[in-house]
């Protein structure tokens, strides 16, 4: 009895301790900030990087106003729901000083002192300048003020405990601003600077641990994000020509290119974001990503080049034999391996992928396809079921999805036949998991999925 007595003593005192150092302190509030009261210079960096954060997708919700949260994001864990940053008084960040804003971004702590969950990422904003952090400031505080209060948080216990976050940023947080590298140029490092930070380029294209954390070690090296695969960006990327710094300013700018593909899921938000921004900035992106695409020579050989300029693509896998030959294909296969896969081809895809129809608004020629190459077919099974469709109101890149057209096992046969023919790539492996899992996303997200 007596050790079990010390035991719960024990517990109760390391349980007061952490309680202790897990708390902050709250940032009284202050009277809402007049808009004309900023500096309009301020507010329009700002909207440049708010732009470039992707701000306005992850803070509102589908078919909600603009900044006034509730928009759902899907985690490990469950699913967190993004806050209000208009300025309203009662459901925004109307009553937050600077510094209560800061403080947010850098250390991931709101104005009441709660810890925020990292489905923020504040992980990357953390590095932001003190500059750049007043212009965010200043441009969210000249919004349209809309009261809306987001859903609650839909997580198991203990992690509705906000607490239970400052354990997790203990091991795997740190706050840091950005420091250039003297080894690269002022675009080099202005890349990094956006990707690193504000345009968090990481929190869907690094992979992370069972608690969420992102490997740092493995930094772009692929990820996960609302269904859909973020492909590595780093040398192990599986784009079948590589990308240059001019190709990726391109795709990033335009949402897409021709030897790339088109924007689809949560990137074509992105990109469109980044079609609004300074074009030096994608421009610095695209050098900075581009670098990290290299093999460590080839990095050292160009570091006192000039990678502007679009180097000569290089040929994509050649083994396949070419367009129109679904027919061939066919009657090669005595077996049957590729044949309802091959038939499905030439009756519903080849017309658009044959490489004749030029994008946006036709589609990939397949020995250019990115998703066809990737370890996983995720990417081309949420495509092919549910088609691209640009928002409502803008032009951009369509396709019709096959969910109700095609069964499961036709699918599966398809992307066998795609991946044999197209690439040089070993077969996919447990590809009915993938598409069980794309059903059930659709399903489960309604209209406001991909």
């Amino acid at each position: 009895m007596r050790a079990v007595l010390w035991t719960v003593l024990i517990l109760l005192v390391l349980f007061a301790v952490f309680a202790a150092w897990a708390s902050r302190p709250a940032i009284h509030p202050i009277e809402a900030p007049v808009a004309s009261g900023f500096d309009p210079a301020e507010v329009a960096r700002g909207a440049n990087l708010a732009a470039l954060g992707n701000c306005n997708n992850c803070h509102t919700a589908p078919g909600g106003r603009s900044f006034a949260g509730g928009r759902a994001v899907p985690t490990p864990f469950g699913i967190v729901y993004s806050t209000n940053i208009t300025p309203d008084l009662m459901t925004g960040i109307g009553q937050w000083s600077e510094a209560a804003f800061q403080r947010a971004m850098r250390e991931g702590i709101d104005r009441d002192g709660d810890h925020l969950y990292p489905a923020f990422p504040y992980d990357h904003f953390t590095m932001l300048s003190d500059a750049d952090s007043r212009a965010l400031y200043a441009y969210f505080m000249t919004r349209e003020a809309v009261r809306a209060r987001p859903p609650d948080n839909v997580l198991p216990f203990p992690l509705n405990v906000r607490d239970v976050v400052a354990a997790w940023k203990a091991l795997y947080f740190r706050s840091r601003r950005f420091q250039p590298n003297p080894a690269h140029d002022a675009v080099w490092n202005r890349g990094a600077y956006l990707v690193e930070g504000v345009s968090h380029c990481g929190a869907c294209h690094t992979p992370r641990n069972p608690l969420g954390a992102e490997k740092k070690t493995r930094a772009l090296a692929g990820g996960e994000v609302q269904g859909w695969n973020a492909y590595a960006l780093d040398r192990n990327s599986p784009a079948p020509v590589p990308w240059k710094a001019q190709s990726l300013f391109r795709y990033l700018r335009h949402g897409w290119h021709p030897e790339h593909g088109v924007a689809r899921g949560p990137m074509s938000e992105v990109t469109m974001n980044l079609g609004k921004v300074e074009e030096s900035d994608v421009r610095a992106i695209a050098t900075y990503v581009a670098w990290q695409m290299r093999a460590p020579d080839e990095r050292a050989a160009a570091a006192s080049s000039n990678d502007s300029a679009e180097a000569p693509p290089a040929a994509p896998n050649e083994h396949h034999s070419g367009h129109g030959t679904a027919e061939a294909a066919i009657s090669a296969t005595p077996d049957g391996s590729h044949a309802l896969g091959a038939s499905i081809y030439l009756s519903s895809c080849e017309y658009c992928h044959n490489g004749t129809r030029p994008l946006p608004y036709g589609g990939i020629d397949f020995k250019f396809s990115t998703a066809l190459n990737a370890p996983s077919p995720r990417n081309v099974v949420n495509v092919t079921l549910h088609g691209l469709h640009p928002p409502e109101g803008t032009r951009g890149s369509i396709m019709p999805g096959f969910d109700g057209a095609i069964g499961d096992d036709e699918l599966e046969a398809l992307l066998i036949y795609l991946r044999a023919e197209f690439t040089a790539e070993p077969p996919w492996r447990d590809i009915p998991k993938d598409i069980t899992a794309a059903r059930k996303a659709v399903h489960e997200e309604g209209d406001s999925w991909p």
